[in-house]
């Protein structure tokens, strides 16, 4: 299924697409204010955006150091090539201390790695601790947006689902009771843990400790209560030197939430006694968007969201229409680096306005990499038929004033007689579904400029 064909479905319920657009354009609001609340806010996304240029280009010289470091420190480290090994070795960590109850923070790299299911066909029960994670968990979803994974749910839904899994009230909406609700449901499950999952938000190689942030404290109370700790890190998360994580607070969770810093900062450099430690460092195609001149940088993404919040085309069309795990204009630069046939549609999920790049703490050439992934798919023959054959044509014309001229007063007259139901067919103009098209000029500009010009 496209990206149209997906979105479809979510545009079709129109009070939802409103609010979910005016949702996240409220948190790019916040964002915004919190931005001009720092004047060297643009000095701090050029500094993050070195530092990380800089560790991509020496990224196995750091990645060693951080092994070497997080090893002296008693932390085990693992590597993975793929999905595939990554969920293998979180397996056979769990087995080898005969765990079978899991609690799990928030984390996309398992999510692309789609770990749970894995685990689950493995008899492992894998709980999902952050609340919207926990939320969609329950209904077999997907996260939507990196940051705010249930974001396309209103409170009446969650009250819904709620009153089905955990038996509250029909009709509970109260997103205080709910809260209270999925911390009473959680609370026996941290309990009972066998072992505790997090992600990496950022890994520093001159001490071998990572850093998780988050805003509910589950990500703590799990891996402080399970004996057995598991961090999954994706190699872009490396940066240099511990001096370096400052830069990168200060940016996250303003750009992500709009908030002065996550409420939850949490350092780890050693197990604590009586606990074990993994650090799973993974690959899973990131060394073959390293080697790719053009696209290399979108490897400095911090999984803010922003891009995703300010994207007039994601927030109107919703996260499970990209159908990968990063939604968003990011998630269409780094999606057919994994499949380029199966995801051809996402760069073009785009209107191309640079707003995503404005706002990447980062700054990543969000909008000019979507671009040139266009000219790939279009080279390859990715897209689909019609597309293609239509722009081969819309080429030859545009090359030949005179024909574009001719063309564009013959269809002048045309649209001026056209019957409305033919002129706004969905089928043959997908354009004019949503749209009323202007009234055909007279004349064109070049017409207007050679009589007007003398």
């Amino acid at each position: 299924m496209t990206h149209a064909q997906a979105a479809d479905r979510f545009t079709a319920n129109f009070d939802r697409t409103t609010w979910h657009d005016q949702a996240l354009w409220f948190v790019r609001q916040k964002r915004d204010r919190m931005v001009y609340a720092v004047p060297e806010w643009e000095e701090l996304r050029e500094l993050a955006s070195q530092i990380k240029n800089h560790a991509l280009s020496n990224l196995d010289t750091y990645l060693e150091e951080f092994e070497r470091n997080a090893q002296a420190n008693g932390v085990k480290v693992h590597w993975a090539a793929n999905a595939q090994e990554h969920n293998e070795i979180v397996l056979s960590i769990l087995r080898e201390n005969n765990a079978r109850h899991l609690v799990k923070s928030k984390s996309m790299l398992t999510e692309e790695c789609h770990l749970n299911p894995f685990l689950i066909k493995n008899g492992v029960e894998v709980i999902d601790t952050d609340l919207g994670e926990r939320i969609i968990q329950l209904i077999d979803e997907p996260p939507s947006h990196i940051v705010m994974p249930a974001i396309h749910l209103k409170k009446e839904d969650v009250g819904d689902i709620f009153n089905k899994y955990l038996g509250t009230p029909a009709g509970a909406s109260d997103p205080q009771f709910l809260t209270e609700t999925a911390r009473q449901h959680l609370r026996s499950h941290f309990v009972a843990a066998d072992a505790a999952l997090s992600g990496v938000n950022f890994a520093i190689a001159e001490t071998g400790g990572f850093v998780v942030c988050t805003n509910e404290g589950n990500a703590d109370l799990g891996v402080t209560l399970a004996p057995v700790h598991i961090a999954c890190m994706g190699i872009e998360k490396i940066i240099p030197k511990l001096e370096h994580l400052g830069v990168f607070t200060r940016l996250l969770a303003r750009s992500a939430t709009g908030q002065y810093s996550t409420a939850y900062t949490s350092h780890f450099h050693k197990p604590k006694s009586g606990q074990q430690l993994h650090i799973v460092i993974v690959d899973n195609g990131r060394i073959e968007q390293l080697g790719r001149p053009d696209f290399r940088a979108s490897l400095k993404c911090i999984r803010c969201g922003a891009c995703m919040n300010t994207c007039p085309v994601y927030r109107r069309s919703g996260g499970h229409s990209y159908d990968y795990t990063v939604p968003g204009p990011i998630g269409s630069i780094l999606s057919p680096n994994v499949d380029l046939k199966k995801h051809s549609t996402l760069p073009f999920a785009s209107t191309l306005c640079g707003s995503c790049s404005d706002v990447c703490p980062v700054k990543i050439d969000i909008h000019v990499q979507l671009y040139k992934w266009r000219q790939i798919i279009g080279e390859q023959k990715a897209m689909p038929a019609a597309k293609r054959l239509g722009m081969k044509g819309l080429a030859k014309v545009l090359a030949r004033p005179k024909l574009y001229a001719r063309l564009g007063r013959a269809a002048r007259r045309v649209l001026a007689s056209m019957p409305y139901s033919l002129s706004h067919n969905g089928t043959l103009n997908p354009w004019a579904i949503a749209r009323e098209l202007p009234e055909p000029p007279k004349q064109s500009f070049r017409e207007w400029y050679a009589t007007n010009a003398k």
